[in-house]
């Protein structure tokens, strides 16, 4: 019976299968006499920590020094160092305020505020390189401050005519561009010298790669200049979207 009751309670926490995100799970409140310990605390110690040294040396003893409490004290708000990530992505979300819905272009121009939106986000994950590689690999972000900018940005989308399936796939494209962009930015570590050899190598072989040689793709490092372009790309599709057929089922 002990042991049912002890998996009963895990299920309910989220524990056993790993799959329920920490914002699914209630928060508890501290007792009398505990250390003031919250959530929010957690989140922007371990914030930076990740600054600091980044995703392999966050531990739950460090993060504990760094609240002055014990390590098993942080166990009664998280389960996992996966939690503590959670935390600290919605953390540096919420530093800036998402713009406000018409902010960009009072005028009522949704690719405006649409680009003001993708590029406050994609500044917060390069202000903190490690949470620009989180979100590909955990779960879908349901931490307050994430939601808040999510809902801007699809606020935004509704405003310019979007709806059904082709809101939730303009929502995605958008998402994935950027998170693609800072996430890629961040992880590269390629000097300009790496660049030339690398392009020469391609220009060597341009029998087998004329258009790769050809494009000089190797030697582009510039990432805003990209990132502005892509997004222009997908807004051009988007906008005559609207100006489009009407939306289609998408079959599987």
């Amino acid at each position: 019976m002990g042991s049912e009751k002890k998996q009963g309670d895990q299920r309910k926490r989220g524990k056993g299968d790993g799959t329920q995100s920490i914002w699914l799970r209630p928060g508890r409140t501290p007792t009398r006499g505990e250390p003031p310990l919250t959530r929010a605390r957690i989140g922007t110690a371990a914030v930076a920590l990740l600054d600091e040294d980044g995703i392999d040396r966050l531990t739950m003893r460090r993060l504990a020094d760094r609240l002055a409490v014990v390590a098993p004290s942080l166990y009664w708000h998280v389960d996992t160092k996966d939690d503590v990530i959670d935390l600290a992505v919605d953390a540096v979300f919420g530093e800036t305020q998402p713009p406000a819905p018409g902010a960009a272009d009072p005028a009522g121009g949704w690719r405006e505020d649409v680009a003001a939106v993708l590029g406050g986000w994609r500044a917060v994950l390069l202000r903190h390189p490690w949470a620009a590689a989180v979100p590909a690999r955990r779960k879908p972000g349901l931490g307050p401050h994430f939601l808040a900018w999510m809902e801007v940005l699809q606020a935004t989308l509704v405003r310019a005519g979007f709806t059904g399936r082709d809101l939730l796939a303009a929502t995605w494209a958008l998402h994935n561009h950027v998170l693609g962009s800072a996430s890629t930015q961040a992880a590269l570590d390629v000097s300009a010298e790496e660049r030339d050899l690398a392009q020469e190598r391609v220009r060597a072989e341009a029998d087998r790669y004329p258009t790769l040689a050809a494009s000089d793709y190797l030697r582009d490092d510039d990432w805003n200049g990209t990132f502005a372009a892509g997004l222009d790309f997908i807004l051009d599709g988007l906008q005559a979207r609207l100006s489009g057929p009407p939306t289609r089922p998408v079959r599987g």
